[in-house]
This record gives C-alpha cells, structure tokens and sequence, in this order.
C-alpha cells in the first residue's frame, strides 16, 4: 500500500480554496474531528458539528466561511466543505500498486486485444474477442465472456463476472462479486412447466459508472439492459433484463428493478426498494427506502409507501385498523349517502 502526505496549500489548491494559517502544515490522512490526530486533516459539514471545533487534535479543518469564527487553527475555507471531503478523499485513497501487464496465472484467449498498460490479475480469464482499454485494472479471478468490451481507465475488482456481450465504458470501478449479464427471469408457461425464453441481448454500461459489490445486472431478452454515464449503483441490488437507468442517477443497497423499467436521469432511489417491471420513472424523482413502486411515475418528486417505524403495540393496534378500512369506508359512505338525502328532501 502507498501513503500520501500533502501540504494544506496543496489541498486548497485542487480545491481551489483558501488556506487559513499555517500553508506550509503537512497533512497525511483524513479523520473526524472527534478522532483526528495532529498530522491529519479533518471535515467539518453539518453546523451540529461545530461544537467540536474547539477540542478537535487535527492539524486542519476544512470549513466553510460561515463557520470561519468557530475555529482559530489551520483551516481550507470553502464553498461547500462536504464536496471538498469528497475530492480530498481520493487524493489519500490508498490502493494496491498494479505493475501493467498480465499475470502468469491468467488465461487470455489468443483473440482478445489487452492494452500494454492494463494490469490482468492472477486467475482472471478472459474470453474471445474480448477488448480491454488502457490503464483498465482486472482483479484476481475475473471472469470476463467472450465479446466484451472495457472501457479506458476502468476498475474492476476480484471475483466480478461479466458474461458474455458486455460493454463497460471509461472510469468505472465494478466491486467484487457483482454479476453482470446474467439471464434475465424470462419464461413462458407451458402447461404446468416453465420454457426459458434466451435472452439474447447484451448489457451496455456507461462511462463513470460505479456498480456495488454482488451487484446484478441481467441482459436484455432482445435489446440490452442499458445503465447511462454516471450512475452509482450500491450493493446487492437486482437490475432485471432491459432496465434503463438514466444518467447520474443514484440507487441504494437491496433495491430491486423488475425488467424492462426506465428510470429517469438524476433520480435517487433509497435502500431495499421495489420497482415492479414495464413501467417509467420520472426525471428527478426520489424514492423513499423501502417503497414498492407499482405504477409509473410521471412527475418528478418525493414519493414513498408503506408506514414509518412505531412502537410494536400501537402497529399491533394500527394493522386491526387498517383491516377494518373497507368496512369503513363503506359506512362512511352510506352516511354520506342519507346525508344528502336529507339535504335534498
């Protein structure tokens, strides 16, 4: 593993931000506030926080301007300290150095085109005709099918599987063990037996996409499962045959999509939601953890089902209610009836 140290004025540079203090002060990891040490760098975005300022051991903080007077140490002054988080984070990523070329332990087949920068890990198996872009990391024991194509500076970590006709674009990172170009669930009643339908398309993934660990991702019957630039996917989640996904969107761990739903660009869908199958997904929607999705929806907005936690007692006493509801909705209604039958008499 490697290690990065950087001066804040180097940080505040990439963030193209103000230093406060000492600029010289060197740096050499991120922490809380609460746990910091004097040679680490530390974050402060929710006001709930501040109250920490004042004990925190981290030799800089980055802030935002608002919070300027509530610290008196080093400081990175910023817009938006959450998204400086984010940036500086990859600047200390610590990650395993990768000496391009491919293990003596793989198996490429003779037709598949590597690039002389790409690193193949020991185990990994690539099939026919397969092509991988420069700087493309594969992790011990892929499994790559035949006709893939991976995409310019891609990441995929061990045990990931890509089936056959996979199209990864450029800067993905796959996590290990997702599962892309599965069969889709497709098949046909026959009598009191199933016959599988072949699916028979492919699955198409963008560029900058980040797929979750034991992620899924099913082909398409005919035409592929298609996953647009930018879309982060957790893990654990199931995305059936010729499911769209929109650009940027974003979906939590457990979260399943039946086949053949779009998803609009720049929704966010939360953990262990269900989306049935044919339906469409505004631009812009957000969905609650733990909603079933059973319609389209076709305006963008925040949108839930189900009900929220209560103490075990009072649920016992709402789920009676709740089965009473038709029985009341009648009533209610038959008084509605006799009352407009006085008025009009």
């Amino acid at each position: 593993m490697t290690s990065k140290s950087y001066t804040i004025q180097e940080i505040a540079n990439h963030l193209s931000a103000e230093v406060r203090g000492e600029s010289s002060y060197i740096v050499s990891s991120l922490s809380t506030l609460t746990s910091a040490k004097p040679d680490q760098l530390s974050f402060v975005a929710n006001s709930r926080y501040r109250q920490h300022l004042g004990t925190t051991n981290a030799g800089a903080v980055i802030i935002a301007l608002e919070d300027e007077s509530y610290y008196s140490g080093n400081a990175i002054v910023c817009e938006d300290p959450y998204l400086a988080y984010a940036k500086v984070s990859r600047m200390f990523e610590r990650s395993v150095i990768d000496s391009p070329g491919i293990s003596d332990n793989a198996a490429v087949d003779d037709s598949a085109v590597v690039s002389s920068s790409a690193c193949i890990g020991s185990g990994v198996r690539l099939a026919a005709a397969c092509v991988v872009g420069d700087n493309v990391v594969i992790g011990a024991n892929c499994v790559i099918g035949a006709d893939c194509r991976i995409g310019n500076g891609t990441i995929i970590h061990p045990n990931v599987t890509l089936y056959h006709d996979v199209m990864i674009g450029n800067d993905c990172i796959v996590h290990g063990g997702a599962v892309i170009g599965a069969d889709g669930f497709g098949f046909a009643k026959n009598g009191a037996k199933w016959d599988k339908i072949s699916q028979l398309g492919g699955v198409r993934i963008g560029d900058n996409v980040e797929i979750g660990a034991c992620t899924t991702i099913d082909r398409g019957a005919l035409d592929d499962t298609v996953i647009e630039d930018g879309v982060i996917l957790d893990n654990q989640i199931q995305i059936a045959h010729n499911v769209n996904i929109g650009r940027n969107t974003a979906i939590a761990a457990c979260t399943a999509v039946a086949g053949s739903t779009k998803i609009g660009a720049q929704c966010t869908i939360a953990g262990a939601c269900g989306i049935t199958g044919h339906i469409t997904i505004a631009e812009g929607t957000h969905v609650t953890a733990m909603s079933i999705v059973t319609k389209s929806i076709t305006e963008a907005g925040v949108y839930s089902s189900g009900t929220g936690m209560q103490p075990n007692k009072q649920w016992k006493k709402n789920v009676v209610r709740f089965r009473q509801l038709d029985d009341l909705a009648r009533r209610i209604k038959s008084i509605e009836d006799k009352i407009t039958d006085i008025k009009g008499s």
